[in-house]
């Protein structure tokens, strides 16, 4: 199946599926390290259905939630939030809809495996952010489970943490840091009694 059909058919159940996955602790992480204040403006970069967003929303932070999925984005436009906290805009990593220099955070989680050109959306991403603004991403460290490839449409499996180190500094970040959340994700197959079972790791940037 196509990636973003495969996204489109589960956005009923993801919120579900997610929590099986991996735990709220990811999210909790995310928001500290980017020291996020309220009255800011974020961009949640692969949003689905909210998972980021939430945690931004409740701590006073209004969001572009940005995803290729259009069913993701719609699961996220019926929760309970104020509406003039939360922007819903379909677009890809690659190719923000955001003007330069816009946000004061860039968040992406469990985004960049599903991404074809990880470097080019890490670009993408900085080229978004204030002067002074944070880049967050959490997502998986490099694996061998390639039946993620197979059933959850993962273009990548995982990533070296010093080829994040690398791609950031390539998009004129600073501050870099890269290191482990102290959270796993877990990801049964489908067809095969296999389950993964992979770390998950936290990189920040500053502009």
């Amino acid at each position: 199946m196509h990636e973003r059909g495969y996204f489109d058919e589960i956005a009923p159940r993801w919120d579900d599926m997610r929590r099986t996955y991996f735990s709220e602790r990811v999210r909790n992480r995310a928001l500290s390290e980017a020291r996020v204040q309220r009255g800011r403006l974020a961009a949640d970069v692969g949003a689905g259905t909210g998972f980021i967003t939430e945690g931004l929303i409740a701590h006073g932070v209004e969001v572009l939630a940005i995803d290729e999925s259009l069913p993701m984005l719609q699961v996220l436009r019926r929760k309970a939030f104020d509406a003039a906290s939360l922007h819903c805009c379909i677009g890809s990593a690659e190719r923000l809809p955001v003007r330069t220099g816009a946000v004061d955070y860039v968040f992406a989680n469990m985004c960049l495996h599903h991404v074809v050109h990880p470097a080019a959306a890490i670009g993408e991403m900085a080229r978004i952010l204030k002067k002074g603004g944070a880049l967050i991403i959490t997502d998986l460290d490099e694996h061998a489970f390639a039946f993620l490839t197979e059933e959850r449409t993962d273009r990548w499996m995982g990533f070296r943490r010093e080829d994040m180190r690398t791609w950031f500094a390539e998009a004129g970040l600073k501050d870099i840091a890269v290191g482990d959340t102290g959270e796993r994700a877990s990801v049964p197959s489908d067809s095969t009694d296999n389950c993964a079972d992979i770390s998950i790791f936290i990189a920040r940037g500053s502009k």
